[in-house]
């Protein structure tokens, strides 16, 4: 059978929006959970979940994360990843390096959090009085702050949980041992088979990409990656589909009839690892999306935090929702320009927004 872009449609979103499970079991399955912070009407993170966990309940990972065997850090992004992945990136090097004052610095707060098993970033900041400094946005902020993202970034800590929103540390779960230029590429193999994993299938050009954003996990390995991704190509599933080559695990076959989207409504972040790859995305379904939540208010086009609308295999509009003294407010916009007369839509769009009320825990 020909391999078609029906074929890798229908892959992309069946692989990926799997039968709702636990929620340990969900996040080992997409390998890496981007998060982010804008609540519209929830986080990027918990609206991805939420089509994957099984009852999931917006704000269930933040509550929970303190016993699951996952971390916080960056990857191609930041956001969560089970803990055997997060080990493959240390020990990381930093692209900046820190000064010997730096350093002391870093290790007497490493003896502060020690000696308390955790810390908060005001706590660090009340002990030390390191002062302010200036952000990457040109603003102040405290040096404790500052400092305390490099040392979880450099992964001398981990983040042990959030209060408020705000990043809670603990001394880092073992030790990094230095790694072996062979072990390198061997972790380096792992991790973009992880990237994979999570957004297959993909064009040739966004697997490269996504191995670029790479360097935000392992910046130590900058010069491996050129060897790292053309192993990949050797190893990978791939074809050739209307003049673009794809990749996916080898052990799958985008042709397999197991692989047959359901006729729900969804409504994605757009984060979701079915929306992430906008390259993709207008090859699929033959429209541009754009996040616009940074885009000045007059210029947008699709909303503030539009979600895109998957309905079966098809990406055929998108939504903006909010939550308005109590209650879930929405619009909707289509590319046809109008929303399908089907009824079978209507009910099961109906049936999506029941759903976001029971995850966002509103009444009525």
């Amino acid at each position: 059978m020909t391999l078609t872009l029906d074929h890798l449609r229908r892959y992309a979103v069946a692989r990926s929006l799997f039968k709702p499970t636990t929620l340990p079991r969900a996040i080992q399955r997409l390998g890496f959970l981007q998060a982010d912070p804008i609540r519209a009407p929830a986080r990027a993170q918990d609206l991805t979940l939420r089509h994957r966990v099984a009852g999931y309940r917006a704000g269930d990972l933040e509550r929970r994360y303190p016993r699951l065997p996952l971390e916080e850090d960056f990857f191609v992004n930041y956001g969560f990843l089970p803990r055997e992945h997060h080990q493959l990136m240390h020990p990381r090097t930093a692209r900046e390096a820190w000064t010997p004052a730096r350093w002391k610095q870093a290790r007497a707060v490493l003896d502060f959090v020690s000696e308390r098993g955790t810390a908060h970033p005001r706590e660090v900041d009340a002990h030390f009085g390191h002062g302010k400094t200036t952000n990457w946005f040109g603003g102040s902020s405290n040096a404790s702050t500052q400092l305390l993202d490099g040392m979880h970034y450099r992964g001398l800590l981990r983040v042990a949980r959030r209060e408020g929103g705000t990043r809670v540390y603990a001394r880092r779960i073992g030790e990094a041992t230095p790694v072996a230029v062979s072990d390198a590429e061997a972790r380096l193999d792992a991790l973009l088979d992880i990237i994979v994993n999570t957004y297959a299938p993909l064009p040739a050009a966004s697997l490269g990409q996504l191995l670029g954003y790479l360097r935000s996990g392992v910046p130590q390995w900058t010069g491996l990656r050129a060897a790292a991704l053309k192993r990949a190509r050797q190893r990978l599933g791939t074809a050739r589909v209307d003049g673009v080559d794809w990749y996916w695990p080898a052990d799958e076959d985008p042709r397999s009839r197991r692989w047959k989207p359901d006729d729900q409504v969804r409504l994605l972040t757009p984060f979701d690892p079915v929306v992430w790859d906008r390259r993709r995305f207008e090859i699929f379904w033959g429209w541009k999306y754009r996040f616009e939540a940074y885009t000045p208010a007059p210029k947008r086009k699709l909303g503030y935090y539009a979600l895109p609308v998957l309905w079966g295999d098809r990406v055929i509009g998108w939504a903006n929702l909010s939550v308005v003294d109590g209650e879930l407010r929405s619009t909707f916009g289509y590319i046809d320009g109008r929303a399908p007369r089907d009824a079978t839509f209507r009910a099961a769009l109906d049936a999506e927004l029941e759903r976001v009320r029971v995850f966002l825990e509103l009444q009525g």
